[in-house]
């Protein structure tokens, strides 16, 4: 296993409403705990806070720069980006103004996690059609990635107006701020990734993580062919950190089989019960336990993968907030200390 002591560790929100007690928080309160949060998760030693993009009951991500700002004003040292921004349906123009005044803010923390977009809530809400769901993100990306990069652009495509030796402002640092794809599975992606020379961050929400072994291969091969040099790749996936491994079972379990039997029913997936949750715990995509058990396979997957990053995506429906504030604690303090001592080891002692 490669040494990495600069192994980064982030935490992903959607943004999702949190109990209190017997209350479920409004939108507006859920919101403001997200920066408090985001400054604990800070305050615990994490690298790196990210919120995603969705318009749909129960989620208060929406407005994804605003929240980032805010965040950028309560703390001082933590990176700040999204998981993710869906590109496909936003304006690469209005999408850099919104960053670069992020980053301008935040004093150069600002990041991003580019993706097509596994829940398409905002394609009809901004009136784009799924079926150009490829051809979206291919154009605009490649615009985003030119306003970055190019002091002055002169632009034309099928997505929105030309552009003619267009300068933004306010500017970005020299080269733009850290941009990643976001990849559920496409191998395309996973190439086109490496053709603009961005890092890959890798969405596991199911099934054993070393199964993206081959995106893996398949990113560093590309990055070789399109003679970009070695870039990052990270992990998404979800979890819960508590004391011990029982109480971290049995809680996650109340809040994801509600949300995991609504997908079941909305897109075709299997039906949640305990025996599949209890296999994706021991072998599978979910993070859940007890920080030990947590560094473990984070640092497994970690090996297996070649990976630099891992996000832990804490929030899910309704779960109560001292049980998410006492994850994001053990997850900066306890679990990340660990699975940087566990990868500067052989791997007989992980």
């Amino acid at each position: 296993m490669t040494k990495n002591p600069g192994f980064e560790f982030g935490l992903n929100s959607f943004g999702e409403v949190v109990t209190d007690g017997a209350r479920t928080l409004s939108d507006a309160e859920t919101v403001r705990l997200l920066v408090d949060e985001a400054r604990l998760a800070e305050e615990a030693g994490l690298d790196v806070f990210s919120v995603g993009e969705h318009y749909r009951e129960g989620h208060n991500d929406s407005a994804t720069p605003v929240l980032l700002a805010a965040i950028a004003t309560a703390t001082e040292r933590i990176k700040l980006g999204t998981s993710v921004t869906v590109l496909s349906t936003n304006d690469p123009v209005r999408l850099y103004h919104d960053f670069s005044t992020v980053d301008a803010v935040s004093n150069g923390r600002a990041q991003l996690v580019l993706g097509r977009a596994s829940a398409t809530e905002s394609f009809p809400l901004f009136g784009y059609d799924l079926a150009d769901y490829e051809h979206l993100f291919e154009e605009k990306l490649e615009l985003f990635m030119r306003l970055q990069r190019e002091e002055s652009v002169t632009w034309s495509g099928t997505v929105r107006a030309p552009l003619v030796d267009q300068t933004l402002h306010p500017r970005m640092r020299p080269g733009g701020i850290p941009t990643w794809i976001g990849v559920g599975g496409s191998p395309d992606s996973v190439v086109r990734a490496a053709k603009y020379g961005l890092p890959l961050m890798l969405a596991i929400i199911g099934g054993r993580p070393q199964r993206f072994a081959g995106h893996v291969e398949l990113y560093h091969r590309a990055l070789a062919q399109f003679e970009q040099p070695v870039l990052s790749v990270g992990q998404h996936s979800l979890g819960l950190i508590a004391d011990t491994d029982a109480e971290a079972v049995e809680t996650w379990w109340e809040y994801w089989q509600p949300v995991v039997a609504n997908l079941a029913a909305e897109r075709g997936f299997y039906k949640p019960d305990r025996r599949r949750y209890l296999a994706e715990i021991e072998g599978g995509a979910l993070f859940v336990g007890s920080p030990d058990t947590v560094a473990r396979k984070i640092a497994t997957v970690a090996g297996d993968l070649r990976l630099n990053r891992f996000d832990l995506k804490y929030d899910i429906m309704h779960l109560p907030r001292e049980a998410r504030a006492r994850s994001i604690e053990l997850f900066g303090r306890e679990v990340a200390p660990r699975v940087r001592e566990l990868l500067t080891k052989a791997p007989s002692h992980v």
